[in-house]
């Protein structure tokens, strides 16, 4: 089979997959609030065909390319939820605890989801990628984040079912804030496929910080440019905004269509159920011992913590002595990989010498997550460094 006709097949096998994993969410639900375990077999059984088929879109996507699918966001971020649905489920089995299946697929959907802003083109590998151990650091590294991950999940979980939601305390107030974030993801991968599909893209040029004529790509409305910048086609003033040609324009113009649209739709949440969103999930986590959730949540990051290390750090550093000759060189990459190993080897050893347990432990859980976030994410897009190419 030509690569074109396997690379069809296996964005047609993520597709089927994230529309079954947004299905799955129903009857998982229904299990969670009633005792009705036929929705909990439904809701897993196509939880694991979703699996499947995430699982045909990597290995299609493979053999098309000729090496593994995560050198770019669009594969990367795609390969981190799928690792996230299988460690879900994987734990389900040890704990038998659905409400965390139920609390972890949104954050899968939503990373794959995210994911599928970036190109999807498969591009030749730029010769620092080319290496087996770009499967082996990038691989390990996906899947202790997506453990970490579960790990969010479950401190979610945790405080919900031991806060008063209905009380606006330090603790209501910054769980809120937490799901207004992740609504705020939703509307950037909202927006981002919204004006793909309906608006034209427009062509920006200025004059950059080195005096030189530079012209970059708009894929949503220019709200925020560049000072003096113009159409390519036209030559007209566009944008209603402008700022300092040293910083990138473009990049915040996409942040503040995701505020926008993100903060619509939570408005929008608001406006139409008169409740929070925490008080929307409390009810599903009635049933939870919270002693349990907290010791999940302990033992999930003793799991993860180990293959960060050696994804995250060791076998990092042995490819970056292979790529560049050096085993360390403070790229920014680098440095919030150190950092976000160190926050959670303080998390562990705070709560095995100072028994940091609770409260404590979730919302570190949850930092940590944000962490991570940030490193995979805003580090790669943002900032310079020699993981831009991500």
């Amino acid at each position: 089979m030509k690569a074109d006709s396997l690379l069809e097949l296996s964005n047609q096998s993520l597709f089927c997959a994230f529309i079954l994993l947004l299905i799955a969410i129903i009857p998982v639900g229904i299990a969670v609030k009633s005792k009705h375990s036929w929705a909990g077999r439904i809701g897993i059984g196509l939880s694991y065909l979703s699996l499947s088929l995430l699982f045909l879109y990597f290995i299609l996507r493979w053999m098309a390319i000729g090496h593994a699918p995560v050198s770019n966001m669009y594969e990367f971020m795609t390969f981190f939820g799928i690792m996230l649905l299988a460690s879900t489920l994987l734990l389900y089995q040890i704990y038998r605890q659905i409400v965390v299946v139920l609390f972890s697929i949104p954050v899968s959907l939503i990373i794959i989801g995210f994911g599928g802003v970036f190109t999807r083109e498969a591009s030749p590998l730029i010769p620092a990628l080319q290496s087996h151990w770009l499967a082996i650091h990038v691989i390990t590294v996906a899947f202790s984040s997506a453990i970490f991950s579960i790990a969010f999940a479950t401190g979610i979980i945790y405080l919900l079912r031991v806060l008063d939601v209905e009380e606006r305390t330090k603790h209501t107030i910054s769980l809120e804030f937490v799901m207004y974030c992740l609504l705020l993801v939703v509307g950037f991968t909202i927006s981002s496929m919204a004006f793909s599909a309906f608006t034209e893209e427009n062509h920006v040029q200025f004059e950059n910080k080195v005096q030189k004529i530079e012209q970059v790509t708009y894929k949503m409305p220019p709200i925020i440019v560049n000072d003096g910048a113009q159409s390519v086609e036209n030559e007209q003033s566009i944008g209603f905004v402008e700022i300092t040609n040293s910083l990138d324009a473009r990049k915040i113009n996409t942040l503040l269509w995701s505020f926008i649209v993100g903060s619509i739709l939570y408005a929008l949440l608001r406006l139409f159920t008169r409740k929070k969103v925490i008080q929307l999930l409390k009810p599903f986590t009635n049933k939870v011992n919270p002693t349990l959730m907290d010791e999940m949540s302990y033992r999930i990051v003793i799991i993860g913590f180990p293959l960060f290390s050696l994804g995250g750090l060791l076998f990092a550093m042995i490819w970056a002595h292979l790529a560049w000759g050096r085993f360390w060189g403070w790229d920014p990459k680098e440095v919030w990989a150190l950092i976000t190993w160190l926050f959670y080897a303080g998390m562990l050893h705070l709560r095995t010498s100072k028994g940091w347990e609770g409260k404590r432990t979730a919302w570190m859980s949850i930092i940590g997550f944000g962490l991570i976030v940030f490193n995979q994410v805003f580090v790669n897009l943002v900032i310079a460094g020699l993981h831009s190419y991500a």
